[in-house]
């Protein structure tokens, strides 16, 4: 299960991931918000790491205007390994180097159609469990 939040600054984009993601017959549960009104991102980022850390979710997809507020309110949880991506190279680099498990996008930063492809290339990539980077993660989990 996939855990999706966003504040104001995200909603429009939200809308259309879940819509991606529902179309790639995914499973999500959306956190809110619910609309464009202005509204506190740590707020959302703690609904997603609630769910992450709780088990009730595998992985998050967290989205604000840059991508920043969530990426940093979400690494303040135990256990959340939040990155902010603007590339599918990195999507794919902390999936298989860092096994993030949230991934945070901004919606005034990156266009829709990469957008998606960011986070796809996050879901549909495993962690490598190789040794050096199950060793390198151990320094901060």
């Amino acid at each position: 299960m996939i855990a999706i939040a966003c504040d104001h600054g995200g909603f429009a984009l939200k809308q259309e991931v879940m819509k991606h993601l529902t179309e790639r017959g995914l499973e999500f549960k959306d956190f809110g918000t619910d609309s464009d009104k202005s509204c506190d991102y740590p707020v959302y980022a703690k609904y997603v790491t609630d769910a992450i850390t709780s088990g009730e979710c595998q992985r998050g997809i967290l989205i604000c205007g840059t991508g920043i507020g969530m990426s940093m309110a979400a690494n303040k949880v135990a256990g959340i390994r939040a990155a902010l991506c603007c590339d599918c190279f990195s999507a794919k680099a902390t999936r298989e180097h860092n096994n993030a498990n949230i991934i945070c996008i901004g919606a005034r930063t990156t266009g829709p159609d990469l957008a998606l492809m960011i986070i796809d290339t996050f879901l549909d990539t495993e962690f490598s469990n190789e040794e050096r980077h199950i060793r390198r993660i151990s320094y901060y989990s």
